[in-house]
């Protein structure tokens, strides 16, 4: 792995390499008709599905969180409310999102966002040596240690991702 910014740096391939984490970039040609990113991505890397999250955003009681969840999956909004302290939580509006992050839709990273936000990490990615998830721009792919993820953002790790 290359802990280079290497082509295409973004704030979240600056926070790794700041923190000397082990990384690696992966670009491939992103289909602009696209609508399910994470999918894409998978596919054109050729990386099983469940190692590939995606990330998302939503209000938990009134205040954003972060969600990284396998592909594979969708997201458990109640077991995400109830792994902050929170009841009942709802996707966040796209514009504010991509306000609040920094990131346009389809290539929000968990990491450099603009306001650090409560982030939980799917428990599944403890499974894997290392894990997919955006680099901050549509096809754009970083592969790093669960851990490194974890640690740069402050996760918790929940069982978040229900089944597809």
């Amino acid at each position: 792995m290359s802990r280079a910014k290497a082509q295409g740096g973004t704030p979240a391939t600056v926070a790794l390499t700041k923190a000397k984490a082990e990384f690696t970039l992966h670009p491939y040609e992103h289909d602009a008709h696209a609508q399910a990113y994470g999918e894409e991505a998978a596919d054109a890397l050729g990386v099983p599905h469940e190692r590939i999250f995606k990330t998302l955003v939503a209000e938990v009681e009134g205040a954003l969180a972060v969600a990284v969840v396998p592909v594979s999956g969708k997201l458990d909004l109640k077991a995400l409310a109830a792994a902050l302290g929170g009841k009942k939580a709802a996707m966040a509006d796209a514009a504010k999102v991509e306000r609040v992050t920094g990131y346009v839709v389809g290539g929000i990273s968990p990491l450099g966002q603009r306001k650090r936000l409560p982030t939980v990490v799917d428990a599944s990615a403890l499974e894997f040596a290392t894990i997919y998830f955006s680099a901050g721009k549509r096809g754009l792919q970083i592969e790093t240690a669960p851990a490194n993820l974890i640690s740069l953002t402050g996760a918790l790790t929940a069982a978040i991702g229900g089944a597809g």
